[in-house]
């Protein structure tokens, strides 16, 4: 499969790993909201991302420790 998206221009696969990032963290920051939503710590959150706690908690309790009630 990942040959069949493979391309030989440097600038069309850059701009698709682009993409993937963009997409990749909008759905972290979906999950993470709905994960507070339910009640999951934030050592939950960065166990199940494989980060640290601080780390996720640093990037994501501004935009939803207010959300998480």
């Amino acid at each position: 499969m990942v040959s069949t998206l493979m391309s030989d221009d440097p600038e069309v696969g850059l701009r698709a790993v682009v993409a993937l990032h963009r997409l990749a963290e909008q759905l972290e920051a979906t999950y993470v909201q709905i994960a507070r939503e339910h009640g999951w710590s934030w050592e939950q959150i960065g166990d199940a991302l494989g980060v640290s706690r601080q780390s996720i908690h640093t990037k994501y309790s501004r935009r939803h420790d207010g959300e998480a009630h």
